[in-house]
């Protein structure tokens, strides 16, 4: 029974995954279909707004593209024009990020589930999802399945209670503002890898260089 204890302390009881900049590097396939959108209908971008964008709600993302691109079309329409540009994109290929299947495998391995909480919607997570064995995640949290997305706590939230959890005893992996956000609000320790943007460092967030080779077990005891 000691051994059993000692296990679940030195191990979250889940980990809650966010997709984009953390599992995938499909960052830059978003940011490619935002400056074909803006050159569609004759609008204006930049890497700096491309960036302001990372980690957020679709929803919240379009008005802000509509806006700052000054195009004449709703937020539904950029939605669908995103969705579809990045599906194309990662039909043809997955960028995993470095370590990110591993440490999926290996806490499999280990019967430590998984959930997956991203703004992303559920057809741009779906043939992600198809390329890792069945079950890997438990529950999957999509932006169109919350009423409020990241940086609001619900996405995180949700994820934890249907894993029948308190977000307490969950590890959130993001790359993200928004993400770390969402997480840190709801009440799990953060684990962060940067990448394309920097996140401010918090009281419940912990900072790794990358996945590959990473403790878990470590990063849980920094709590």
């Amino acid at each position: 029974m000691t051994e059993q204890r000692t296990t679940e302390r030195a191990m979250p009881a889940a980990v809650l995954w966010d997709m984009d900049g953390t599992l995938v590097d499909t960052e830059p396939y978003w940011i490619e279909t935002e400056y074909e959108i803006a050159e569609r209908y004759g609008g204006r971008w930049s890497e700096a707004d491309a960036l302001n964008l990372v980690g957020n709600e679709l929803t919240s993302s379009a008005v802000y593209m509509r806006e700052r691109m000054g195009i004449d079309v709703s937020p539904e329409r950029i939605v669908e024009e995103l969705l579809d540009g990045v599906v194309a994109r990662v039909e043809r290929d997955v960028p995993w990020r470095p370590g990110a299947v591993d440490q999926l495998e290996g806490l499999r391995a280990a019967g430590i589930p998984c959930g997956l909480v991203t703004s992303s919607y559920e057809r741009f997570v779906a043939p992600i999802v198809a390329r890792l064995p069945a079950e890997t995640f438990r529950v999957v949290v999509t932006g169109d399945r919350v009423d409020q997305g990241k940086p609001h706590p619900e996405p995180y939230l949700t994820a934890a209670a249907a894993l029948g959890l308190a977000p307490q005893e969950c590890l959130a992996v993001e790359d993200s503002n928004a993400g770390t956000r969402s997480a840190e609000a709801a009440g799990c320790l953060v684990l962060v890898v940067e990448n394309h943007v920097p996140v401010l460092p918090g009281v419940r967030r912990v900072f790794a260089e990358t996945l590959d080779g990473l403790d878990l077990s470590a990063v849980w005891a920094q709590q």
